[in-house]
């Protein structure tokens, strides 16, 4: 098969910042455009004895996907799990109705000590108190810690239930132990989310930085 090769100088495309070259209906069938999947950070919030972190602008018709980033969070309360929920109010309340699952895995330090499976204590079913994130509770030592990805789809529909999963890493109880959780679960509203609420079930973040995304 023969390769056919085009010459550069022919493309009528101008160069943009950030744009990837795409194809239209035009004439030369080529544009620059926007890079599928980029994140666009909208919000970023840095705990400092905070008792919960809130985000009650951005979030609305712009994005399909918003994605949360936490980054090295950091409890007040030695074995203190992330929660959170969700408004429609525009943050006046946080009491959807919310169905999760979650799972763990963690592994000690010492090799003496492993552990997967489904965590009955944590998932919820149509609970409009805050849904558990995590299975076992982040150090509070100097160097303990917590960073995860929290994601929430097409959240100002109005057909459908709002999806979200979240996965996160953390140092757990002590320093003796590594942790992830697997978290997904149903805000099970038709209404518009536009404000979501996160928190440590017990005792503030002392700590650590949420970032707030749209996936264009």
């Amino acid at each position: 098969m023969a390769i056919s090769k085009a010459n550069f100088n022919s493309f009528n495309v101008t160069p943009t910042a950030s744009k990837f070259i795409t194809f239209n209906s035009s004439n030369n069938g080529l544009a620059a455009d926007d890079v599928g999947g980029a994140l666009k950070l909208i919000s970023t919030q840095t705990a400092s004895s905070s008792a919960t972190i809130s985000f009650t602008s951005g979030i609305d018709s712009t994005y399909k996907e918003y994605i949360f980033k936490f980054i090295n969070l950091h409890p007040a309360t030695n074995n203190a799990y992330l929660t959170f929920q969700a408004s429609i109010d525009g943050g006046s309340n946080y009491n959807v109705a919310t169905t999760s699952t979650i799972f763990s895995a963690y592994h000690d330090e010492a090799d003496s000590a492993t552990s997967l499976g489904y965590n009955t204590s944590r998932d919820a079913a149509q609970s409009t108190s805050f849904i558990p994130l995590q299975v076992d509770g982040v150090s509070n030592n100097a160097d303990g810690s917590s960073v995860g990805i929290f994601h929430l789809f097409d959240p100002s529909n109005t057909t459908f239930v709002k999806q979200f999963f979240y996965t996160d890493q953390n140092m757990a109880q002590t320093s003796a132990y590594s942790s992830n959780a697997f978290t997904g679960g149903k805000v099970n509203t038709t209404s518009a989310v536009n404000a979501i609420q996160f928190k440590f079930h017990s005792g503030n973040i002392d700590s650590g930085v949420i970032k707030m995304y749209g996936v264009s």
